[in-house]
Formats: C-alpha cells, sequence, structure tokens
C-alpha cells in the first residue's frame, strides 16, 4: 500500500484519546494472566493514547498514573513489544477497512486488539478466547 494511502487510512486515529468507559476490562486482563494487584490497579486508570505517524512508521504511546508505554512499528511488520503488564510478545498491526488490528502472541498464546473510530469516538476492542473488553476513548 502506498505510503499517502497508509497514511490517509491512519488519518482518523491520529491524535489523543482518553479512555471515557471501560466494559469486562477486569476479566480480559485475569484471561491475560495478569495478577490481581495489578488488573484491580490498572481498572482504576484512565489512560491517554497518543497516535500519531512519521514516515512508515506508526507509534503508540499509552500514558496512565499506572504506567507508560511506547510502541513504533510499520503496518503489517511483526515487532517485539513488552506490554503495560510486562509480558514480551510478538505484535502484528494491520489496517483493515478503517480497523486497525493488533495481534499479540507470546507463550503460545494470542490475544487480539481492534480500533475503529464511530461517531468520532476510538472504540477499543480487547479479546482472548472467549472474553471480550470494550473501551471507549474520546478525542482530547
Amino acid at each position: 500500500v502506498p505510503l499517502l494511502l497508509r497514511r490517509l487510512m491512519m488519518e482518523p486515529f491520529l491524535g489523543t484519546w482518553k479512555l471515557v468507559s471501560s466494559e469486562n476490562f477486569e476479566d480480559y486482563m485475569k484471561e491475560l494472566g495478569v495478577d490481581a494487584a495489578a488488573r484491580h490497579a490498572a481498572s482504576l486508570v484512565k489512560p491517554s493514547v497518543s497516535i500519531g505517524v512519521n514516515g512508515e512508521m506508526v507509534n503508540i504511546r499509552t500514558e496512565s498514573s499506572f504506567t507508560n508505554t511506547d510502541v513504533s512499528f510499520k503496518l503489517g511488520e511483526e515487532f517485539d513489544e513488552t506490554t503495560a503488564d510486562n509480558r514480551k510478545v510478538k505484535s502484528i498491526v494491520t489496517l483493515d477497512s478503517g480497523v486497525m488490528v493488533q495481534v499479540q502472541k507470546w507463550l503460545g498464546k494470542e490475544t487480539t486488539i481492534k480500533r475503529k473510530i464511530v461517531d468520532g469516538k476510538m472504540i477499543v476492542e480487547c479479546a482472548m478466547n472467549n472474553i471480550v473488553s470494550t473501551r471507549t476513548y474520546e478525542k482530547v
């Protein structure tokens, strides 16, 4: 996909987003294997997510009082990521029909994070096995 087209497809995601609602996130974290204390702390924070593009690289920075994470990647290329809950995963992010799809794999496990823009909000759907968490962000 040409660079300009990728940039246009990324355009709706660009900017800074603040978490406004979260459903089933604690169950999702439990499915990931996050311990109870960390799940409790993470369920209380309202992170902000900044998404930017620099040439071919996409950058997603997540900031909260709990932890900050920063990932940079090229769409469609696998990269190493250390998650907020300290999992070492292989990640790949693709753009499909306006949905940013991220698949993380580690220790024979897999989770999918889908980000899409609906009515100006960013809806983030985190799924592992049959557990799905939906988190809604509004643009800052």
